[in-house]
């Protein structure tokens, strides 16, 4: 592995006068040997050295260049002592930085660098500022831990942050707590900007879905300036936030029994400033005393929210009904459909998923026309409006948000 600094090793080079270099380097790009990750150089005899792949020349190729592609220039092979990296070369992502900044580490200790070393590396992470929060995939191996500290202030560096912390899996304790360590730094809080909104919250304490961008952005272009919204599973303002700041909803019942996100959901309220439109209900939803007042219900707890289906009915308008966002982890791959998935993944590979969300979803709109009755004592309308993906979860498991308009027939 090279070092990364601007010198390597010699790099072999075709020498040609500075006249023809031009026309040398464009049949060289061609037939693909030149290397384009150093310069080309200009020599003290007004010659210029083009960096070619090693191996690559052959006796064809220069005659080649010679007698059709400059006709009167003369050529010669070299190495390059002193190649310099060209610009393009020279950029690297953080990733690459990192994986040379942690060669070079493990280098000073002595630590050999191997394939297993390599697959142990972050390939994606978080960052909220300052602070990066790495996938829990990744330097587990137990030789990173002969390295200390010295370890975390290296990632840091590398990837342009003060702070560093490290997923865990989500813990299942009711409210989905993440299970994320600090390893430098002293605090977890920090504030990030997802659509015009600013949120802060504790990494450490709350969870922040960056996949779930599009629904929030599709709730914001909502007109909502006559609605009373109630958001069943309000966390740090995911939704609440989108429906008071973009669509302008006229007032959001907030409902959060996760005592870390009720004091984000607050500070943002405050950040954004329209906490004078929301009230929150903190404690367990399905104990709201709220009843006929919303035209529109979140419910956005995945894996489902199901428990709190009936609340949902509850707090709907009993008088003119409203619209419900459903969201739920949907298995798209169980024992029954798999027959179905092998017949027609060739054909239209998103069909049989498709159907199997709609499917999902009339069981939904069955459950809940009952419940609309049941709570309401007269009889409801119900209709799918929207089936649509929000993001994968898993492996054949998709998060997918219903919209299901609700509404109470008149009886004559």
């Amino acid at each position: 592995m090279e070092s990364g600094g601007d010198r390597a090793p010699g790099v072999p080079a075709l020498v040609t006068e500075s006249a023809f270099s031009q026309r040398y380097r464009e049949y060289l790009e061609k037939v693909c040997i030149l290397d384009g990750r150093y310069r080309a150089q200009k020599l003290d005899d007004c010659t210029v050295a083009l960096p070619v792949l090693e191996g690559k020349l052959n006796v064809s190729i220069l005659e080649d260049l010679m007698e059709n592609v400059a006709p009167g220039s003369s050529c010669r092979e070299t190495l390059i002592t002193n190649p310099v990296l060209s610009k393009r070369a020279r950029v690297q992502s953080p990733a690459q930085k990192l994986r040379v900044d942690l060669y070079e580490l493990l280098e000073r200790y002595g630590v050999f660098w191997g394939r297993d070393l390599e697959r142990d590396l972050p390939h994606s992470w978080q960052q909220h500022g300052d602070l990066v929060v790495l996938s829990e995939d990744c330097f587990c191996d137990p030789v990173w831990k002969q390295l200390g500290a010295e370890l975390w202030s290296s990632v840091a560096c590398s990837l342009g942050a003060k702070r560093l912390a490290k997923q865990g899996r989500v813990l299942h304790d009711g409210v989905r707590s993440p299970n994320v360590t600090m390893l430098l730094g002293d605090t977890g809080w920090v504030e990030h900007v997802d659509n015009g909104i600013r949120y802060t919250f504790d990494v450490t304490k709350c969870m922040f879905s960056a996949g779930n961008i599009v629904e929030k952005q599709r709730l914001a272009a909502l007109c909502c300036s006559q609605e009373i919204v109630v958001d069943l599973y309000a966390g740090i303002g995911y939704f609440t936030l989108p429906f008071l700041v973009h669509a302008g909803a006229a007032f959001v019942h907030a409902c959060e029994w996760n005592s870390h996100a009720v004091t984000a959901l607050k500070k943002n309220l405050e950040l954004n400033k329209v906490s004078h439109k929301c009230q929150i209900h903190e404690g367990d939803n399905r104990q709201l005393l709220l009843h006929n007042l919303a035209d529109r219900v979140n419910l956005g707890l995945i894996p489902t929210s199901e428990p709190s289906y009936h609340i949902a009915c509850k707090v709907l308008k009993k008088n003119y009904g409203g619209v419900l966002h459903i969201h739920h982890n949907v298995d798209c791959f169980p024992e029954e459909h798999r027959a179905l998935a092998n017949k027609e993944v060739d054909d239209d590979p998103g069909s049989w998923r498709r159907a199997i969300w709609r499917k999902w979803a009339e069981s939904v709109e069955i459950k809940i026309q009952f419940l609309l009755e049941q709570v309401h004592g007269t009889p409801w309308q119900t209709n799918i409006v929207r089936v649509e993906k929000v993001k994968s979860y898993a492996p054949h498991v998709d998060h997918v948000v219903l919209d299901l308009d609700c509404r109470p027939l008149q009886v004559s």
